[in-house]
């Protein structure tokens, strides 16, 4: 069974840094691009972040440039997004999404609709 699987959410300060990690089970990564995105309350799913099979191709939302560094691990099965600086309105539930290497192009990145797998997502709270 394919499954994406989130962590290391939570509440934090604003300037605060927390580090999401998405763990893959029943397929290798290494197969696949990944996206980050989120939704707030009472708000659209929106892209975050997404990088390719290999780290040669990485996508941001002009929202989180400089702040946030998605990287991955191919030998841990496991790609991660580091946000820092972090603002009250990066508040939201965070998810990863995968897409095969072989449909993914650089203008699907930060967009829902072509990611086949996605996980449950992980809470990220910022606040005073």
């Amino acid at each position: 069974q394919l499954q994406l699987v989130e962590s290391g959410g939570g509440l934090v300060q604003p300037g605060g840094s927390l580090r999401l990690s998405c763990a893959a089970s029943g397929f290798t990564l290494d197969a696949y691009a990944i996206g980050w995105f989120r939704q707030a309350p009472g708000k659209a799913r929106e892209g975050v972040s997404c990088i390719g099979n290999s780290e040669t191709f990485t996508g941001y939302a002009d929202s989180v440039k400089g702040r946030f560094t998605i990287s991955r691990d191919n030998g841990k099965n496991t790609v991660y997004l580091q946000m820092n600086n972090l603002r009250p309105e990066d508040t939201a539930l965070y998810y990863c999404a995968a897409i095969s290497r072989r449909k993914f192009t650089q203008f699907m990145c930060l967009r829902n609709s072509p990611y086949d797998y996605w996980g449950q997502g992980t809470q990220v709270t910022v606040s005073a």
